[in-house]
């Protein structure tokens, strides 16, 4: 009988032990508007999450035979799009999803036809990954605008934090 109990009772321990982490808190107070805002004020993560760390990653060109200016990749928002694609994939071959990434830091470089950064080109092309209707959680993000990257024919630099249940 105790031996039962004892093997009992290790089960219930080993089941606890694998028992899901607590969820993770993103701060999302409403805007102005009521509406939730476009990126977190900040997120919690709670111990039982796995960190994937992912370093800046810059956009393909547009054709892979064409790499020599800024038009081979195309504007901000295009620029954009290739990266959260190449993001998508690396998280991927990892088990993770868009919707596990929880920090993002964007480094953005003037377009050299205007003089300026396209935030909200930037911001288009990031709305079609985060706080849609497909993919509704969004991230803490930081924007920065950059002298310039790596490159002349880089306009955007994204950088993401992502955690998932061990």
């Amino acid at each position: 009988m105790k031996a039962i109990l004892a093997a009992a009772a290790g089960a219930l321990l080993a089941t606890a032990a694998q028992a899901a982490p607590a969820p993770i808190e993103r701060i999302n107070p409403p805007g102005p508007d009521g509406k939730p805002a476009l990126i977190l004020k900040g997120v919690i993560v709670p111990a039982g999450y796995e960190t994937f760390y992912l370093s800046g990653q810059l956009a393909d060109p547009i054709d892979p035979a064409k790499r020599a200016a800024v038009e081979d990749f195309g504007d901000t928002k295009t620029q954009t799009l290739s990266v959260l694609k190449k993001i998508k994939a690396l998280l991927a071959e990892k088990g993770y999803a868009m919707s596990d990434v929880v920090k993002m830091q964007a480094f953005l470089a003037a377009d050299p036809k205007t003089g300026k950064i396209d935030f909200m080109g930037f911001n288009d092309a990031f709305k079609s990954e985060f706080g849609s209707a497909s993919q509704p959680n969004t991230v803490a993000r930081s924007t920065f605008q950059v002298a310039n990257l790596v490159s002349p024919m880089f306009l955007v630099e994204l950088e993401v934090t992502a955690v998932k249940a061990k």
